[in-house]
């Protein structure tokens, strides 16, 4: 169950990801400008927040296994609709539209940290993680490739029929019985709870600031990465852009690892790690402005770091999000996710106008300063953090106060 879980998370992460490598393709096939195609990349982004916002909660309320055949039913479709635009405003339409709807990650993340024990929790979220990640790098080669060979088009196609089969896969396999918490509260009261959640939950807050900052630096470097690699101190082609998407494969092993970490540790030793790492980062990628051989080589290394700290961070402030509150899971999340990927549109926008004005340097020099404003807030934090289970709602102290029951029946 679990690997299909991690399968469905893969695809429906990857749609977010896969239009960053073939926004070159799209400014030439619609006859427009790199930075006006970017907007597909940030339309898709800021749907996945909206989505979260508004489809998410409703993952406390109705059955999982029907919520999800339709998230990803109406997501193929838009996957679809976007091959088929002749305009870049469809094409962005499309993004947005396949943005809202392609939350099945967000939707299973909640359902699997209740179907295990609180101090499998990080475990879980790792390896759902990796699959997100998988997804993640799988999508950024196969569009980068594909797209180079047959058109920017075919991405989206191909997407479209692969997201279809999933959702009749899922209709057939998932438990029936696989059904949300007991929250019978209506629809406006679901959307307006992840608000109440953020005002009342400071540890909930923490997490969106060090998650949002550092996916915001992500998003920025990966969205102009494509402009860097097939602009004049590189010259190549689209498919590079997934090439070095693939060195971020180590971040699949690393996640669970992290995840158990987690679990022995406390999530703050873990963000503070990945903070101090996208720090460094930030450093080793400004050296891609160079070009050549020794820019490449910095390219490859500051992604890696970047990205292995970026989906550690996510499983180290997941965990510590689901372990507030068992009874509001989707909730907790899609406050969390909202913030997060509002972060990741902002990097996105907020990069490629940097890029524009200050080139690769003014990207790197975004992702320092948001790495160095959350790192300061969590330096902040620490005393609190470890001063022991009266004063703190990390790790271990944390998990004993809300245990989950262990996965039973057909969901083992």
């Amino acid at each position: 169950m679990v690997l299909i879980l991690s399968v469905t998370c893969a695809v429906a992460v990857g749609n977010l990801y896969f239009p960053q490598a073939i926004v070159p393709l799209v400014a030439a096939g619609l006859h427009t400008s790199p930075d006006a195609a970017s907007m597909v990349v940030t339309a898709t982004q800021v749907g996945y927040t909206t989505g979260i916002f508004l489809l998410v909660p409703l993952a406390d309320r109705l059955a999982h296994r029907p919520l999800l055949v339709t998230l990803l039913a109406l997501t193929g479709l838009g996957l679809l609709a976007a091959g088929c635009a002749p305009t870049l405003a469809l094409l962005v339409a499309a993004g947005g539209l396949i943005g809202i709807t392609t939350v099945a990650a967000q939707v299973i993340a909640p359902l699997a940290a209740g179907l295990v024990a609180a101090d499998r929790r990080g475990a879980v979220m790792g390896t759902l993680l990796s699959g997100s990640i998988g997804g993640m790098l799988l999508a950024r080669t196969f569009s980068g490739t594909l797209g180079e060979w047959l058109g920017w088009r075919v991405p989206y196609l191909v997407a479209g029929v692969v997201v279809l089969l999933l959702a009749a896969v899922l209709g057939f396999t998932v438990p029936a019985t696989a059904a949300p918490a007991p929250a019978r509260r209506p629809y406006r009261t679901l959307l307006s709870e992840p608000l109440r959640l953020l005002r009342s939950e400071p540890e909930l807050r923490r997490s969106c600031i060090y998650q949002a900052s550092v996916f915001a630096g992500f998003s920025a470097v990966w969205t102009c990465l494509a402009l860097l690699l097939t602009g004049p101190a590189y010259g190549l082609g689209s498919e590079a852009v997934g090439m070095l998407a693939l060195v971020g494969a180590a971040t699949m092993l690393c996640t669970p690892l992290a995840g158990r970490l987690v679990d022995r540790r406390g999530s703050d030793p873990v963000n503070l790690v990945c903070l101090l790492g996208v720090l460094l980062a930030a450093v080793v990628l400004c050296a891609g402005a160079w070009g050549g051989v020794a820019g490449l080589t910095a390219l490859t290394i500051g992604t890696l770091l970047l990205d292995l700290a970026m989906q550690c961070g996510m499983v180290a402030n997941q965990a510590r999000v689901f372990a507030l509150r068992p009874d509001a899971r989707a909730r907790l999340n899609t406050g969390y996710m909202t913030c997060v990927y509002l972060g990741g549109s902002a990097g996105s926008w907020l990069g490629v106008r940097l890029y524009g004005r200050a080139g690769w340097w003014g990207v790197c020099l975004l992702v320092a300063l948001l790495a160095a404003l959350a790192l300061t807030r969590h330096l902040a934090a620490l005393p609190v953090a470890f001063a022991g289970p009266a004063g703190s709602v990390d790790g271990p102290a944390v998990e004993a106060r809300t245990p989950v029951g262990r996965v039973r029946g057909p969901h083992r």
